[in-house]
């Protein structure tokens, strides 16, 4: 098992003005998935999404991530799991302006302390995989967004993480390059990537192999299958 959740719970707030967002959360990840969680804003997704990615913590419940007991690690190992582990794909892109489409990939390399020849070999080949290897030099404003979010990809995969994770990545995106965004996911699934997907657009949510729900705080598997 990849990754698996149980007993899941989070709120926010305190005393009386405590508002639960995830209520006994439990879903487990095989690796190679391919997963969409869909539910309308404010269902709890983005929350849930936080704590998978190691960004947010839960109140109470139990997290295993690929052997390890995410509870338990300190923040300096969360930190190690969320460069090394966990890839991360964002609605809003979240490129920095001032660096070309190659900085953007290579900047996990960076922190992992790949040195430099290295890390230019590696995004180059990246962004030859998603077709922007004539891009390489070109700034974020240069880019169209279908473009940008296919260099987020190509970066949120450079580590070779154990799971990317996708918020709404076609949501900023018009229908055709959302569409194209949609192949590379499913092209990467098939060469062994694990994705986990949050999205409201059930167009969207269609791409993954497996559809789970999350609707104030409760997650519920596609037609009675499993979590």
């Amino acid at each position: 098992m990849l990754l698996e959740l149980q007993g899941i719970c989070k709120s926010y707030g305190k005393g009386d003005l405590t508002l639960p967002v995830l209520k006994d959360v439990s879903m487990q990840v095989e690796e190679g998935e391919y997963i969409a969680i869909m539910g309308p804003s404010g269902s709890g997704k983005s929350t849930l999404m936080n704590i998978i990615g190691c960004l947010d913590k839960a109140d109470s419940g139990t997290y295993m991530l690929d052997g390890e007991d995410i509870v338990t690690l300190s923040e300096n190992q969360l930190s190690d799991v969320r460069l090394n582990k966990i890839g991360f794909v964002f609605q809003t892109f979240q490129l920095l302006p001032g660096e070309t489409a190659l900085d953007n990939v290579s900047l996990a390399l960076v922190y992992a302390g790949i040195p430099r020849h290295e890390r230019d070999e590696r995004a180059h080949e990246a962004l030859n995989n998603i077709g922007l290897g004539d891009r390489t030099t070109h700034l974020p404003s240069q880019l169209s967004g279908g473009q940008k979010q296919r260099v987020a990809i190509a970066r949120a995969m450079i580590n070779n993480p154990r799971i990317l994770l996708a918020d709404e990545p076609t949501g900023a995106l018009d229908q055709a390059s959302g569409e194209q965004v949609m192949e590379f996911f499913g092209r990467l699934n098939s060469e062994g990537a694990t994705i986990i997907m949050i999205t409201h657009d059930a167009n969207v949510a269609s791409h993954a192999k497996r559809i789970l729900y999350i609707i104030d705080g409760v997650l519920t598997a596609d037609k009675g299958g499993d979590i």
